[in-house]
């Protein structure tokens, strides 16, 4: 038999191979060399037609939702794990406390979606991708805040409670008595004198007011908030490095403890390229 009769056959069988692959594992296309979206039927998350999973956290998108934001928040999500981008994430502690406790993120694209899930949400319209290349001006990028939710959330208030515990008494907490010039359980109206933590959010409970405020010190040491202190100062005022560092010493220490290895690079969103 002729070799090119032989090698007919064997292609046709390699094609009919990877035809039956993508019927178990249907891939929506994506141009990403770090991540894949995919189908899946999971539990809980049925309204979302596919999903992103970065270092075993899932990361959904309803069907409205463009591939390059939920390609987006995956990268943002692996360069907050993965700081130093060597393919290993930074802290398995961490990330074993944020599978253990289900993490997850869920992109939206209509306001009747937002807050339909038990997970945290991302207006796939507040993820602003070009906010890194226009020199972090413009619209911020939300996925920065909403990412860091979900590791802060599902991740260091779980795996170190008495630090990062999101409850009056932990390290954490304590830091941000200080910083609001209080411990306050509901908005004081106004703030004392020298506070620059001064969020006024009714809606906002204490353990809220926590995440808030990591969040807050967390950005403002990467870099991200240096051209907004006009856009967010009646909120927070610390919006740089050395004025957390020099103003908010109690948790300038706890996040540059090298015990929690936070990052210590602010993401862009192009993880490993």
């Amino acid at each position: 038999m002729k070799l090119s009769k032989m090698i007919l056959p064997l292609v046709l069988l390699l094609f009919i191979a990877c035809q039956k692959d993508e019927e178990l594992t249907p891939v929506v296309p994506g141009d990403d060399p770090n991540f894949t979206i995919v189908a899946h039927n999971d539990a809980g998350y049925t309204e979302t037609n596919r999903k992103v999973v970065v270092f075993g956290i899932p990361i959904y998108a309803y069907a409205e939702v463009e591939d390059v934001k939920l390609l987006h928040a995956a990268n943002i999500m692996a360069q907050y794990l993965d700081n130093d981008e060597d393919g290993t994430v930074d802290n398995q502690t961490l990330l074993d406390a944020m599978i253990a406790n289900n993490a997850a993120l869920y992109l939206w694209k209509k306001e009747s979606q937002q807050g339909e899930l038990n997970a945290q949400d991302l207006g796939a319209d507040e993820s602003i991708p070009e906010w890194h290349t226009n020199g972090q001006t413009g619209r911020f990028d939300a996925a920065l805040e909403e990412v860091l939710h979900v590791i802060n959330h599902s991740g260091h208030a779980q795996a170190y409670p008495s630090v990062f515990g999101f409850n009056a008494g932990t390290d954490l907490a304590n830091a941000m008595d200080i910083a609001r010039g209080g411990n306050f359980t509901s908005i004081p109206n106004p703030y004392p004198a020298g506070a620059w933590y001064t969020y006024d959010d009714q809606t906002c409970t204490y353990d809220c007011m926590v995440i808030e405020y990591i969040y807050w010190a967390m950005t403002s040491m990467l870099g991200a908030q240096e051209n907004r202190l006009d856009e967010i100062g009646q909120e927070w005022k610390l919006n740089t490095r050395d004025k957390v560092a020099t103003q908010d010493p109690a948790v300038y220490q706890l996040l540059t403890n090298p015990e929690y290895k936070f990052p210590t690079v602010l993401p862009d969103g192009t993880y490993r390229r």
